[in-house]
């Protein structure tokens, strides 16, 4: 049995090989766990056929066929999808390369994923987070990487993940700094009456 490096209060249950709560939250801001989506990191030509055949340069992210493709760096990709998706994601981007060298692993086990969804989620994350978040400069789709409450953190606004018309960001970073970030999330939301949740494991969207 798997476990998330995040442990949210509530009611737990055995999904998908993975336990997790099972705690849903209606509030106007939420933090919920999503690391056991599936998480493939890419290393590749930036310039190559695969860089072209994925579609997404440094800073930017898109969605294809259940699976969020972001931009983490130059050369270098996180594909994030459904759980148990890693080996078909992996198995899709080898077939892409077309004989080009490429580093492919699956990182589903060894980090953390959270999601960060509400009218306030960028007022939230500007309290622990140094980057310009308004709409000009990290719109929907905008990558970074930056230090988030003293954490290296991979940050992407995905508002399709959150609710209809909030903004959404998902913080991606090593396993044995999640739970730490998470409670730093929870408590720089507390003025706004943030709420934890566990991950949606049966949705269909890659990264709710």
């Amino acid at each position: 049995m798997a476990r998330s490096p995040i442990t949210v209060s509530g009611p737990r249950s055995v999904v998908h090989g993975w336990e997790v709560s099972t705690r849903r939250s209606a509030a106007a801001l939420r933090l919920s766990d999503a690391s056991p989506l599936a998480k493939v990191s890419v290393r590749a030509d930036a310039d190559g056929a695969l860089a072209d055949a994925l579609g997404v340069r440094f800073r930017g992210s898109r969605r294809e066929d259940g699976v969020l493709v972001i931009g983490s760096g130059p050369g270098e990709w996180l594909l994030v999808g459904r759980v148990g998706m890693a080996p078909e994601i992996a198995e899709k981007v080898r077939g892409q390369g077309e004989g080009e060298f490429a580093t492919i692993v699956d990182l589903t086990h060894g980090r953390a994923l959270m999601r960060l969804s509400g009218r306030d989620a960028a007022r939230t994350l500007a309290k622990v987070c140094a980057v310009d978040l308004s709409d000009d400069l990290t719109p929907d789709g905008a990558a970074f990487r930056t230090s988030v409450a003293k954490v290296a953190t991979d940050v992407v606004r995905d508002d399709a993940g959150g609710g209809a018309g909030e903004s959404s960001y998902l913080l991606h970073c090593e396993r044995s700094s999640g739970q730490y970030l998470f409670d730093c999330l929870l408590d720089a939301g507390m003025e706004f009456g943030v709420e934890p949740a566990g991950p949606h494991l049966n949705q269909d969207e890659p990264a709710r």
